[in-house]
């Protein structure tokens, strides 16, 4: 469920793990491992990448709807000016 918010909460900030990670004071392959689900984070941590993405903490513990299609990565390669 972690994995899940997490990703669907940065994703629709637009912002890339890259970013986030480095913004949040974390690795950005810890970062990744989050939303692959194979590290353990912290609630210093959550507290930490939650404020800033801006959002409370509780929303990265969101239970998504029955049937709800897994959030989508980031498009890759450079954005557009």
């Amino acid at each position: 469920m972690l994995a899940w918010n997490l990703r669907r909460v940065r994703v629709a900030a637009g912002v890339s793990q890259e970013r986030l990670a480095a913004d949040a004071g974390v690795d950005r392959a810890y970062l990744g491992g989050l939303e692959r689900q194979t590290e353990n984070p912290t609630v210093d941590l959550l507290d930490r990448v939650a404020a800033t993405l801006n959002v409370p903490m509780a929303e990265l513990f969101v239970q998504p709807a029955e049937g709800e299609a897994p959030p989508q990565p980031m498009r890759g390669g450079r954005r557009r000016r």
